[in-house]
């Protein structure tokens, strides 16, 4: 009887152990590294943190076995911080993708050492051409927008409209430099002129200066070279100022809904913005966006939009791969079409720019609104082969040219 009692137990170890082995297994970790607390803590921050834990939630909260975490940590803007955040991650937390990362520069700090480990970084927030062009690597996805596709789609636009002459207001960083930049030549090769540019610091407060000499100048366009709580303050005190009354445009090349709503459509009304996605767009945005409402109470911008999809995506792909392999898992992200909510179509190519239609939109006038939130009308539809730079353009070290 002892004989058979110990065989017995024996039998219902070796049942249960493979059981145990499953539950065993290790969360399957993704890091959010965000502005939780300055001025593109509206943009990303805990909407960003939010987006991801719905996509996690929607595919059902596992994959392969394995249990998904977000993680997240705030880089307070300062590219050390993200380096040395994304360094803990993959290094010490288990983190297998980084997302978001913000801002410009942070993006390219954290997304130096993803490439030194070979794990995916897929950027929501950043917009510098750099992710995609110099810095771009195997396993690095740029999702939402860039510098080139915001200058082309609204300085395009602007020129085409007889606004031929531009001054620029510049934060002083990767980002904002680069988008000058684009911006200003697709300003020239439309055939119009840049009278000069001024450069900012970084989260200014006061831009009476900078505005002064962007008026002084003349030019029809002040482009806005920023974003954030920086392109805020310098619409406000544009308008405190009285540029717009004294004919000349105001575009923020970088403006999000959340810019919008912090403006007001008293000033902000008439402005040109170009977008990647927009929360009234069309039936699958609003049901998105009212979901994500019931939980942030305000709607969201298209980097949090981008990052549901991005997370998304990526699981899918880890599901569809079998296994969390940086290399098998963008296989499959750069195969697979990209259908939901914030893209029809889209695509991921080798330089790691994702591909997906951009929309230009103008601020409506208070008369036109039908309450908060409802801030812009569509004027146009880019594809997205007309909007980002093309691949025979790219500096990626990887496009075989």
């Amino acid at each position: 009887m002892k004989r058979f009692l110990s065989a017995m137990a024996a039998s219902l170890l070796a049942f249960a152990a493979p059981v145990a082995h499953a539950q065993d297994k290790p969360p399957l970790k993704l890091g959010g590294i965000l502005d939780m607390s300055s001025l593109y803590a509206d943009i990303t921050g805990v909407g960003s943190e939010t987006a991801a834990r719905m996509a996690v939630e929607d595919f059902g909260g596992s994959v392969l076995g394995r249990k998904v975490e977000i993680v997240v940590a705030d880089h307070l803007n300062k590219a050390d911080l993200a380096a040395n955040i994304a360094r803990d991650m993959l290094d010490n937390q288990g983190v297998e993708m980084i997302f978001d990362v913000a801002a410009s520069a942070t993006a390219l700090a954290a997304g130096e050492i993803a490439k030194a480990r070979g794990k995916i970084i897929m950027f929501n927030g950043p917009g510098s051409i750099r992710l995609s062009n110099e810095a771009c690597g195997p396993y690095t996805v740029h999702y939402v927008f860039d510098t080139f596709a915001q200058a082309n789609v609204t300085g395009l636009a602007a020129v085409k409209s007889g606004l031929d002459t531009w001054f620029f207001l510049t934060a002083d960083y990767a980002f904002g430099q680069d988008l000058e930049k684009d911006t200003t030549n697709v300003v020239v090769k439309s055939g119009g002129k840049v009278l000069g540019s001024v450069r900012h610091p970084l989260n200014t407060s006061d831009f009476s200066s900078f505005l002064l000499q962007a008026q002084a100048s003349k030019a029809k366009v002040i482009g806005l070279a920023n974003a954030g709580g920086d392109t805020i303050n310098a619409i406000k005190q544009a308008a405190e100022f009285g540029i717009m009354k004294g004919g000349q445009k105001i575009s923020p090349l970088l403006a999000f809904i959340t810019d919008i709503d912090g403006v007001g459509l008293e000033t902000a009304q008439g402005l040109l913005l170009a977008e990647a996605f927009y929360w009234d767009l069309n039936d699958d945005t609003r049901a998105f966006s009212k979901r994500f409402m019931e939980r942030v109470k305000r709607v969201p911008t298209s980097a949090q939009a981008g990052v549901y999809s991005s997370v998304t995506h990526y699981l899918k792909a880890v599901k569809a791969a079998g296994t969390t392999d940086a290399a098998a898992v963008m296989k499959v992200m750069k195969e697979t079409p990209i259908n939901d909510m914030f893209a029809k179509g889209g695509r991921i190519r080798e330089d790691g720019r994702m591909v997906h239609d951009m929309y230009l939109f103008e601020v409506k006038k208070p008369s036109e609104s039908k309450g908060r939130w409802d801030d812009c009308k569509l004027l146009a539809t880019v594809p997205g082969n007309e909007a980002f730079q093309p691949l025979e353009s790219s500096r990626c070290p990887l496009v075989k040219k």
